[in-house]
């Protein structure tokens, strides 16, 4: 077993061409090609590879690394809590569902670290790790907390030498974490009580974890969750530019990006060869078939709105299921994004099998408490690894054993699980 090794995605292509044998020619074809994505030709591979290649589903390979939580935050021991608080910290958590958990996350083995109270309703769970209050004393009820600003993202960055000294002067601060200070740097005490934050402590309410619980269980069973993301936004976040692409799609693509221009020439094409680019509805679709995945699986899409294209997928994958499936209609049209995302997250971590093309926020969370659950069918698709290997000239079956090879290898290794300070590596 090793404590806090992690894999890292970043390396050199892992796919072989027959037709780019040269560093020559490689290097031209390189050079002659655009930035490519739905405009590729991708021969449709078929659906059961299994069949013509003696290939069976990629669940089906055995494991060599599994991620485990580690024993010294899991077991709940810890060092006692010192008998004097440094004074109180109040969190403030701001974006989406997934980066106001993190932070929060953070703000526990912060909180810890500093010695400090934290300021929180009711989070019983974490006992013995960090202390909390319900309500704070007189002397710091009648005024604001002074803000502490950790937006500082450089390397020399350290909580006790830049926020506790104003802890001390004032008492009662407040902060959004900057995840500028390596957790690795924690102490194993403050590590403990971000780890049991994370995934010991929060919980949806029962309102909403009624709601998730009734959409899973209207699923069909077995399923797998798609985080597919290829939305307007993500694309114009991403500076791609996609060929092939719907009016429509091209249209809410350039509404969203606004100053962000697209990336052009060679440009474009190292930016996409580093991963950097969303997969297509039909490149999912494409990678999935050379993972053998069944085109009758029940497949329920955990995505925000607006999804492009999607018909690129669904004209191979019939069986999908999206929220809008099975809620009704006015409740779906007036819920908050973050309500949908909860409830995405809550049928992701339950599902048979998770797959997500993009590596964010959500997909870490899940991705360790699926590992927390021991539910070993979570897989990460590789973008770099796709735009790699189509540079190289792959094309079609070549792609699909391609694409097969590298998801293999990281399904076997367990590549790609999220937050490696609270979990550690077995070899199996």
């Amino acid at each position: 077993m090793a404590s806090g090794s992690w894999h890292n995605r970043v390396g050199p292509p892992r796919c072989a061409s027959p037709r780019a044998s040269s560093p020559t020619h490689r290097s031209s074809l390189l050079r002659s090609l655009f930035p490519f994505s739905s405009s590729i030709s991708l021969p449709r591979i078929p659906a059961h590879p299994s069949a013509e290649r003696g290939r069976s589903i990629i669940w089906s390979a055995r494991r060599v690394v599994e991620w485990r939580p580690c024993n010294w935050w899991s077991a709940k021991t810890s060092i006692a809590l010192p008998a004097k608080s440094n004074g109180y910290i109040r969190v403030d958590c701001y974006g989406g569902l997934n980066q106001m958990r993190r932070d929060f996350c953070d703000g526990v083995g912060i909180a810890r670290l500093l010695n400090a109270t934290l300021i929180l309703p009711k989070f019983e769970q974490t006992e013995g790790f960090v202390n909390i209050v319900r309500e704070l004393p007189e002397d710091v009820t009648s005024r604001e907390p002074f803000k502490v600003d950790c937006s500082k993202r450089n390397g020399n960055f350290d909580y006790i030498e830049s926020v506790l000294p104003a802890l001390l002067i004032h008492r009662f601060i407040s902060i959004t974490p900057a995840m500028a200070q390596r957790r690795d740097r924690y102490p194993l005490y403050a590590k403990a009580a971000l780890c049991q934050a994370c995934y010991r402590a929060l919980r949806l309410n029962k309102d909403l974890e009624a709601k998730a619980s009734l959409l899973l269980n209207a699923i069909p069973k077995p399923f797998l969750t798609l985080h597919l993301r290829f939305e307007p936004d993500m694309v114009a976040y991403s500076r791609c530019e996609y060929t092939g692409l719907s009016p429509k799609s091209v249209a809410a693509i350039d509404a969203a990006r606004g100053e962000r221009t697209p990336w052009t020439g060679n440009n474009a094409i190292a930016w996409r060869n580093r991963g950097k680019c969303p997969l297509t509805p039909n490149e999912t679709s494409f990678i999935l078939q050379a993972l053998a995945i069944p085109t009758n699986t029940n497949i329920y899409l955990a995505a925000g709105d607006g999804l492009l294209e999607l018909e690129g997928f669904t004209s191979a994958y019939t069986k999908v299921y999206t929220k809008s499936s099975f809620l009704d209609r006015k409740e779906f049209a007036s819920m908050h994004g973050n309500t949908k995302a909860a409830l995405d997250y809550h049928v992701s971590i339950h599902s048979d099998g998770y797959i997500a093309t993009y590596f964010g926020n959500m997909d870490k969370m899940v991705s360790a408490m699926r590992s927390l659950k021991g539910m070993e069918k979570t897989l990460f698709l590789s973008r770099r690894a796709f735009a790699n290997c189509s540079a190289m000239g792959l094309r079609g079956q070549e792609l699909a054993d391609a694409m097969w090879r590298v998801h293999l290898e990281d399904f076997v290794m367990e590549r790609g699980y999220a937050l490696p300070d609270c979990f550690c590596e077995f070899r199996l």
